[in-house]
Formats: structure tokens, C-alpha cells, sequence
């Protein structure tokens, strides 16, 4: 492998891309698939598929501590990753960055960053659902006049929805809802029992729609279409240890190993990249300053385009930081930095059913189902006058089973404990909702230079919270949740506010929004830098506004169109 750390004026590569996640992925996948020599440099460490997963066929009994982490042990290292609740375990602990090593401030509002710094990044850990964003999400910020409008619209990303979606392998249902639009699905996975008694309630006394989550789980492989190294999905649900089937989508089974055998990828990890570097006179950026997290080793790696694909926060943090390293304004809109959004949930109702004592499921399905949002879709039914934008829910129902016992030794014993072992309790239907966030300038992120992290880089300081229109949806969230369970029949019923703080989504985005000016955004309908036409931004920082749905999917859809256009400009010889 060739690097230039010498800081020489010379291309070393075609293209760098920074990031090894969904969107990093894919750019080396479409970038060396058409032709480029492609330099892709990761922050953390190396990951091979199926070989690095130890812990994928292990049993909690099989691991330390029953699965668990030692308190002393989070107090030290998680005490931030652990906000979510699942994150911090035995078996996937190692995805998870250690928050002592890279710290940030969050003491103007919590900020809950869920990160891990690894090949493949959070691709190896996300929760896979995968929606198309609709017409109605691209002219919401015109519509209603928050955030800047889109320079783009839905005709524009839907050919690259097909042709992600066909690589990526979805599974779904086709719906016909002009709010979710359908795409290249594989077959969706049947709701159980449960979900499907769910789903027959609402729809009937209610009107609003439930489908069976869309997953990035291929449910039927096609070896033709699914290259790498992935199989169909075995049904485990023991996806976030790394899947040695790659039955769900990740960077490492699918986007990785394509580039990889294009003979055109070099892969650098252990590869901090901290700012561009910028050739004033021309316009453009030449390379990447980036700094080895092993050796402490400063490098420079030349190119003649650069994909910033290190996910919305470090993504962004990168531009602004060249800033500060080239003495130069890399934004004139003054919103580099500002508009981060997330999705705010953990709102939602569970309850009971009495029906179906007779019936159980085999294997552990990864996913439930979906209600796609009802509000505010310009109809006078949907519209509300306390909120704009809106929300849609995801859930699940499951039948307790055996580990209930264990809370009932103490009342049981005998006779009574042995048929709490054999007979299952009642099923049980939760959902919570995942609501859209406004774009607010001032949800903003700054270099702190006073505090860095383990590699002697600077960290950032968060000042981001919800505001007024996102509580006003949380009482209907909440409510209409539970009429759904009631309308379908459940006991039981309750509603919960769990709350949740931003980034805890764990789908940040904003930072560096696409727009029509210069004036009003950071990149420009192609994701390139307006003050950089040769450096593209495809992961969420580019994302104008949130909508309601998980965004990886038009991540990769604008990640795939950025990488034509960029082959495209090298071509005409404009960048």
C-alpha cells in the first residue's frame, strides 16, 4: 500500500473516502466500481466479517456475568454509551466506544452520542429499518416554512432508492401510501400472531395503516443481486453481535467486500481524519490530515475528490475544523454546526391479549411492524393545529416465556413453579413512536479545544434540545397509541413517556445541510461543499430536514447519486 505522509503535492489516490459506515460503504463500492482508486480511511480498528464476531453464537450463560457489564466497569468507560439501556453488554460492548477515551460536553443540554469507531461502523450495530422519504417529507420545510426548502424532491432520489434498495435486499410489504412510498422489496416478514390481530384492529376501526417492518434483512438471497458475503437471514435477533450470515446489510458483508474485489480499494484503519486540506487558490481540497491512533503518527493523504462519510457529528466536525487548520472560512452561511436533529420517541403504549393461549412462534424475528404517519399529510381529516410534521410507530408483540419463573421462585414452588415454567404467559403489543424534529439553527455543536480525546484531537461541545413543537405532539403520541391497543382489542393498556434526549435517536443529522445557496446551506444538491466542489458530504449532515422515518436508506440512495456525479465531474475534467 502506497500512502503519502510526507506532505508531498501529488494525487496519491482518485478519491479518499473517510468512514466505513452505511454511506462509507457505499461510496467505495460505487467509487471503485467505476474505476477510481480509492483510498477509504476508518477512525477504528479493523473488523472481518464472520471472523470478528466472537460472541454470535454464544448463550448469555456462555459469556461473563451472565452478559452483563460490572457497574465499576460502566462508570468508567460507558457512562454515556449505557444511556440507551441495551448498548452496554458483554457481547456487544465492544462496538461501543469507550466514553473516557472520547469524551464530549454536553453540560448546556444532554446529548446522548451513541457511537462505535470500528470497519464498518454503526452499519455492524444499526436497528435496520429502512424507509423511503416521500414527497411530502422533501417540501415539508417549504410547505411550512422551517429550515431551508430541498434543492431536490422525490423524483430526484427515487431511481437511486431502486437501485440501493435492490443491493441492500428489503424486506416489506407493498402498501400504495403516497406517505411511505413502496420500493424493490424482498418479502416482508409475517407478523405473528399478535402483531396480525393488531394490525386487523386498527385498520378496521381506526383507518390508519400497520405493515410489517422494512428491514434491510434479506429474507430471500439472490447471489446475482446480494454480492459479498451474505446468506439469508437465519431469524437469531442477535443482529448487534455482528451477523456471520450477513443475513442483515452491513458495510463489512456487502458494500466493503464488492469494493474489495474491484482490486481498486485500499483500506487504512486506525485512520483519525481531522480536516481537509485545502489548496486556497483553486478552490478545492487536495487530501485529508489525519492522524494514526496507534503510532500518534501525523499523515496527509492526497486525492482528487474526498467523500466525507464519517456520520453527521465527526463528518461536520471535520469541515470545521479545517477551518482552524487552514485559516480559512469554510461556510458563509453560518450554519455549519447548527440544525442537529434527531428523532425524539420513547413514547408509546403495551398491553395484553387474551386470544391465541394455543399458539407460539419459532426462531426470534428481528423486527414487528410499522404504522406510517397520519398527521398533517394536507387533508383537512389529518391536519392538527398544534404541531406540524409528524410521527409513525414501531412495535412488536411477543409471548412471555420461562424467565418470568425466575421472578415468581419466591411465590412459587412445587407444583405452581413447574407450570409457570411450561406454559407461556399471555401476549404482549408495545410501541413507541418516532417523531419528526424541526431544523433549528441554534441546536448547534462546537470544537472544544480545551479538551481532547485520546489521540490528542480536540472534542466538541453539544447545545441542542427539543423544543415547543416537539412536546406538543407527545400527549397524542402517547394517547393514540393506546386507542390503537384498545380499538384492537387489548387489556391492560398503558402509556408511557420514557423521554428522550437528542441523539439517543441515534439518527443525527443537519450539521451541514444541502440547500440552494451558499447563503442559506453547507452543500449543494449535489452534497458537495459549495467552498469545496470537489469534497462530498453523504451521511446525515447533509440532511435539510428529518421526517419521521429511519434516514440510512437515503443515505445510501444520496450516496450512490453524489458518487455518479463526482465519476461524472472527474470525467469533464471539472474537479
Amino acid at each position: 500500500m502506497k500512502f503519502n505522509s510526507q506532505g508531498a503535492d501529488q494525487v496519491t489516490y482518485d478519491a479518499i473516502v473517510v468512514g466505513t459506515g452505511i454511506s462509507g460503504g457505499w461510496a467505495a463500492k460505487e467509487l471503485t466500481e467505476k474505476g477510481l482508486k480509492t483510498l477509504v480511511l476508518e477512525k477504528g480498528r479493523m473488523v472481518k466479517h464472520g471472523v470478528d464476531y466472537e460472541t454470535a453464537n454464544l448463550d448469555d450463560w456462555d459469556l461473563p456475568h451472565h452478559n452483563k457489564v460490572p457497574q465499576e466497569e460502566i462508570d468508567k468507560h460507558y457512562f454515556k454509551q449505557n444511556r440507551t439501556g441495551y448498548t452496554v453488554r458483554q457481547a456487544h460492548k465492544k462496538w461501543f466506544v469507550k466514553d473516557d477515551e472520547h469524551p464530549y460536553d454536553d453540560e448546556k443540554a444532554r446529548f446522548d452520542w451513541m457511537r462505535g469507531y470500528h470497519v464498518g461502523g454503526r452499519s455492524l450495530m444499526w436497528g435496520r429499518h429502512s424507509y423511503r422519504w416521500s414527497q411530502m417529507d422533501f417540501e415539508a420545510n417549504a410547505r411550512d416554512g422551517h429550515g431551508t426548502p430541498w434543492p431536490v424532491g422525490y423524483d430526484d432520489i427515487a431511481p437511486w432508492y431502486d437501485y440501493v434498495e435492490t443491493f441492500a435486499g428489503i424486506s416489506g410489504e407493498l402498501r400504495g401510501l403516497s406517505q411511505l412510498p413502496d420500493g424493490k422489496f424482498l418479502p416482508a416478514m409475517p407478523l405473528n400472531c399478535a402483531e396480525d390481530h393488531f394490525k386487523k384492529g386498527v385498520e378496521k376501526n381506526l383507518g390508519w395503516n400497520v405493515t410489517p417492518g422494512r428491514v434491510a434483512h434479506l429474507t430471500s438471497y439472490n447471489p446475482d443481486v446480494h454480492k459479498g458475503t451474505r446468506g439469508a437471514c437465519q431469524y437469531r435477533n442477535r443482529c448487534i453481535r455482528g451477523c456471520p450470515y450477513g443475513g442483515y446489510f452491513s458495510s463489512v458483508s456487502s458494500t466493503i467486500p464488492v469494493a474489495e474485489a474491484t482490486g481498486n480499494l485500499t483500506l487504512r484503519p486506525n485512520s483519525s481524519v481531522y480536516s481537509l486540506i485545502m489548496d486556497k487558490d483553486a478552490g478545492k481540497a487536495k487530501g485529508v490530515r489525519a492522524r494514526d491512533t496507534e503510532t500518534g503518527e501525523e499523515l496527509e493523504f492526497y486525492a482528487k475528490v474526498v467523500f466525507l462519510c464519517a456520520s453527521a457529528i465527526p463528518s461536520a466536525y471535520i469541515v470545521m475544523n479545517t477551518e482552524h487548520e487552514e485559516e480559512m472560512t469554510m461556510d458563509a452561511s453560518g450554519e455549519l454546526g447548527g440544525n442537529i436533529m434527531d428523532h425524539h420517541f420513547r413514547v408509546g403504549a403495551n398491553g395484553t391479549l387474551d386470544e391465541y393461549g394455543d399458539k407460539y412462534y419459532k426462531g426470534r424475528k428481528p423486527n414487528g411492524f410499522y404504522i406510517p404517519r397520519y398527521q398533517n399529510l394536507g387533508d383537512r381529516k389529518s391536519q392538527s393545529k398544534d404541531f406540524v410534521r409528524g410521527w409513525g410507530y414501531q412495535g412488536g408483540g411477543d409471548r412471555s416465556n420461562w424467565m418470568r419463573a425466575v421472578r415468581e421462585m419466591d411465590t412459587k414452588i412445587g407444583p405452581g413453579l413447574k407450570q409457570a415454567l411450561v406454559q407461556p404467559g399471555p401476549w404482549h403489543v408495545g410501541m413507541t413512536a418516532f417523531a419528526e424534529t424541526l431544523p433549528y439553527t441554534d441546536n448547534r455543536m462546537t470544537i472544544n479545544r480545551d479538551a481532547l480525546d485520546k489521540d490528542g484531537l480536540p472534542t466538541l461541545s453539544f447545545d441542542a434540545s427539543w423544543k415547543e413543537n416537539e412536546y406538543a405532539m407527545v400527549e397524542r403520541m402517547k394517547n393514540d397509541a393506546a386507542e390503537m391497543l384498545e380499538a384492537a382489542g387489548f387489556k391492560n393498556v398503558s402509556t408511557y413517556d420514557a423521554h428522550s434526549f437528542p441523539g439517543l435517536g441515534i439518527h443525527e443529522m443537519g450539521m451541514a445541510r444541502m440547500g440552494s445557496s451558499k447563503r442559506n446551506s453547507v452543500v449543494d444538491k449535489h452534497n458537495r461543499l459549495w467552498t469545496a466542489p470537489n469534497v462530498y458530504m453523504t451521511d446525515g449532515a447533509f440532511m435539510t430536514s428529518a421526517a419521521c422515518v429511519n434516514p440510512s436508506l437515503t443515505y445510501m440512495a444520496f450516496t450512490a447519486r453524489a458518487a455518479e456525479h463526482a465519476v461524472g465531474e472527474l470525467k469533464k475534467m471539472n474537479i
